[in-house]
């Protein structure tokens, strides 16, 4: 029996964070995570039971010609496996993952962005992306093997923290500037 995947939703947009902001990019959106962050955008109860060549020919539908897609949620590292990453790569789909670190990744994933919420287990990523929320500490993922470091306002729904982000950023120019681009063009 084929493993089976809890899929919230499936979209064709532009990456809006990191490293790749503008990037054309289908997004699949797991559901389910192991964490309560109170700045969370997604819903986690609702999706839809489907299969790897399911989530594929979705994945197809929706981006047309673009041959990238990041895995996202909820937490996709509760689901993903080596049977997914390899369907993907069989389709020629390089493969993108925003993961919070907390659990082991299947080998073969093309780029890893680490949001973390301590503790995590993953000892390296391309790029990790701090949303810096209260009581994060950005000095204390400084030293994380990654070879882009993101500094993000929080968004927790009525103001986002620019001004903050913008000040530690200008006093410790190791970290860049990572905004939620998609919510400001109004995209998905």
């Amino acid at each position: 029996m084929s493993a089976s995947y809890r899929i919230n939703e499936i979209f064709y947009s532009l990456q809006g964070e990191g490293f790749w902001t503008g990037t054309p990019i289908v997004f699949v959106r797991f559901s389910g995570c192991n964490l309560k962050c109170p700045f969370c955008d997604t819903s986690h109860e609702a999706f839809t039971q489907m299969s790897a060549s399911e989530i594929l020919e979705a994945v197809a539908y929706a981006g047309g010609p673009c041959r990238r897609v990041c895995l996202t949620g909820g937490e996709p590292s509760l689901q993903v496996d080596d049977a997914l990453v390899k369907a993907f790569h069989d389709a020629g789909y390089a493969i993108h993952i925003e993961t919070n670190g907390t659990h082991p990744l299947p080998e073969g994933i093309d780029w890893v962005t680490v949001s973390p919420k301590s503790p995590i287990v993953l000892k390296k990523a391309d790029e990790l992306k701090l949303v810096l929320a209260p009581g994060v500490e950005p000095s204390a993922w400084a030293d994380y093997p990654a070879a882009w470091h993101f500094l993000q306002p929080c968004d927790d729904g009525v103001s986002a923290n620019v001004k903050e982000v913008t000040a530690y950023i200008q006093a410790h120019p190791f970290w860049r500037l990572s905004l939620q681009t998609h919510k400001l063009l109004g995209i998905r």
